[in-house]
């Protein structure tokens, strides 16, 4: 037979006790600290941050306030070091790596390109260009002053020059020429007989892959024969575009399978002779 409580006070302080416990439970949560089998979905504008408890945001990812998607890793003081987005462009999502000199102009240290979706943006490089024998000459003929191949790593490539023709002048042309591509005329110009001539050449990678590697000549010839013209380089560097009219023109790619179909069968590997004696005549 089931018990009987004694009396309605009984009763009553059984439910204050039994309430009482409920109220505490409820007040128990689970603790927050891990993520099992499962993910989080950031989204519709929101943010993931974790700060320091003095409030500098030293993590973010989620959309930026310019509309962007992008993640953002600061040090403790709240300064940038690494970013993706929030850019100029609200779609070129770059990455970024920034300098912990903070009164630094420009702080930018590592980056990809702004305007040139498939090159590096910095740090700048220079192309490998070496002065030839013929760097001073008195042909008439065009004679290689400068020389060099390198990958093309950035969207443009700038070099400065400055020729010096005697009696008559001369002339200076740049080529470049990539892999598997014929050679294309950079620039091409005069040069007074009697001054140094000055000349920036300023060149989109156009129709070039990303380290697809580049030959580069600077020739230069005298209108006169006995002459002599003698070209200076001061600097070659690959660089990131300044603007969009910079950026080059992405270059026709062949689909996977159809290069693979393009490309010769495989050599069959010589027959290796097999271990212990052989005959003389072997």
């Amino acid at each position: 037979m089931a018990a009987i409580p004694l009396d309605l006070l009984d009763r009553v302080r059984e439910l204050e006790r039994r309430v009482r416990e409920l109220a505490g439970r409820a007040q128990i949560r689970p603790a927050l600290d891990q993520i099992l089998h499962g993910d989080i979905t950031i989204g519709e504008g929101g943010q993931l941050i974790a700060q320091t408890p003095q409030g500098a945001v030293t993590f973010k990812v989620g959309q930026t306030a310019q509309g962007d998607w992008g993640v953002f890793i600061r040090r403790a003081d709240g300064s940038r070091a690494l970013t993706v987005g929030d850019d100029i462009l609200e779609e070129d999502q770059m990455v970024r790596l920034w300098s912990r000199d903070q009164g630094a102009a420009d702080k930018v240290l590592v980056m990809d390109d702004a305007f040139s979706d498939r090159f590096l943006g910095r740090p700048l490089l220079p192309i490998q260009l070496h002065p030839t024998e013929r760097q001073n000459t008195s042909s008439t003929n065009w004679e290689p002053a400068w020389w060099g191949t390198g990958p093309a790593t950035h969207a443009v490539a700038h070099m400065s020059l400055s020729t010096y023709a005697n009696a008559g002048g001369g002339r200076v042309k740049v080529t470049m020429q990539a892999n598997g591509m014929s050679p294309i005329t950079v620039a091409e110009y005069d040069c007074p007989a009697g001054v140094w001539t000055d000349r920036e050449i300023q060149q989109p990678m156009h129709d070039i892959e990303y380290m697809q590697w580049v030959d580069w000549t600077i020739e230069h010839r005298n209108n006169q024969a006995g002459r002599d013209i003698e070209t200076r380089l001061f600097y070659a560097i690959n660089r990131h575009t300044f603007n969009p009219g910079e950026a080059p023109r992405v270059p026709t790619r062949t689909p996977p399978a159809a290069a693979a179909a393009l490309l010769p069968p495989p050599a069959v590997p010589k027959q290796a002779p097999a271990q212990g004696l052989h005959t003389i005549d072997d």
